[in-house]
Protein backbone atom coordinates (compact mmCIF):
# COMPACT_ATOMS: atom_id res chain seq x y z
CA UNK A 1 0.00 0.00 0.00
CA UNK A 2 2.84 2.37 0.70
CA UNK A 3 4.17 1.70 -2.79
CA UNK A 4 0.83 2.62 -4.35
CA UNK A 5 0.64 5.72 -2.20
CA UNK A 6 4.10 6.85 -3.29
CA UNK A 7 3.28 6.24 -6.96
CA UNK A 8 0.08 8.24 -6.65
CA UNK A 9 1.89 10.99 -4.78
CA UNK A 10 4.56 11.19 -7.47
CA UNK A 11 1.90 11.28 -10.18
CA UNK A 12 0.05 14.08 -8.39
CA UNK A 13 3.26 16.08 -7.92
CA UNK A 14 3.99 15.81 -11.65
CA UNK A 15 0.45 16.92 -12.43
CA UNK A 16 0.85 19.85 -10.05
CA UNK A 17 4.09 20.92 -11.74
CA UNK A 18 2.42 20.66 -15.14
CA UNK A 19 -0.54 22.69 -13.92
CA UNK A 20 1.71 25.37 -12.41
CA UNK A 21 3.61 25.72 -15.70
CA UNK A 22 0.34 26.06 -17.58
CA UNK A 23 -0.83 28.65 -15.05
CA UNK A 24 2.35 30.69 -15.59
CA UNK A 25 1.89 30.51 -19.35
CA UNK A 26 -1.72 31.64 -19.09
CA UNK A 27 -0.80 34.44 -16.69
CA UNK A 28 1.77 35.70 -19.21
CA UNK A 29 -0.91 35.69 -21.89
CA UNK A 30 -3.33 37.59 -19.63
CA UNK A 31 -0.66 40.17 -18.79
CA UNK A 32 0.10 40.58 -22.48
CA UNK A 33 -3.57 41.04 -23.32
CA UNK A 34 -3.99 43.66 -20.60
CA UNK A 35 -0.97 45.52 -21.94
CA UNK A 36 -2.51 45.45 -25.42
CA UNK A 37 -5.82 46.73 -24.04
CA UNK A 38 -4.02 49.57 -22.25
CA UNK A 39 -2.27 50.54 -25.49
CA UNK A 40 -5.55 50.42 -27.42
CA UNK A 41 -7.28 52.59 -24.82
CA UNK A 42 -4.44 55.10 -24.88
CA UNK A 43 -4.55 55.17 -28.67
CA UNK A 44 -8.32 55.65 -28.66
CA UNK A 45 -8.03 58.58 -26.27
CA UNK A 46 -5.39 60.20 -28.46
CA UNK A 47 -7.40 59.56 -31.64
CA UNK A 48 -10.66 60.93 -30.28
CA UNK A 49 -9.34 63.85 -28.23
CA UNK A 50 -8.86 66.02 -31.34
CA UNK A 51 -12.55 65.55 -32.17
CA UNK A 52 -13.53 66.82 -28.75
CA UNK A 53 -11.34 69.89 -29.25
CA UNK A 54 -12.93 70.49 -32.67
CA UNK A 55 -16.40 70.18 -31.14
CA UNK A 56 -15.50 72.63 -28.38
CA UNK A 57 -14.30 75.16 -30.97
CA UNK A 58 -17.38 74.65 -33.12
CA UNK A 59 -19.65 75.09 -30.10
CA UNK A 60 -17.86 78.29 -29.10
CA UNK A 61 -18.11 79.68 -32.64
CA UNK A 62 -21.81 78.84 -32.84
CA UNK A 63 -22.40 80.48 -29.46
CA UNK A 64 -20.63 83.62 -30.66
CA UNK A 65 -22.65 83.64 -33.87
CA UNK A 66 -25.94 83.39 -31.94
CA UNK A 67 -24.85 86.17 -29.62
CA UNK A 68 -23.88 88.40 -32.56
CA UNK A 69 -27.21 87.85 -34.32
CA UNK A 70 -29.14 88.81 -31.19
CA UNK A 71 -27.00 91.92 -30.70
CA UNK A 72 -27.58 93.03 -34.30
CA UNK A 73 -31.32 92.64 -34.07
Amino acid sequence: MSDEFNKELKKLKQQLEKTEKEKEKLQDEVDSLWAMMDEMTKSDIENWSHLIKDLEKDTAVRALMVTKKKADA
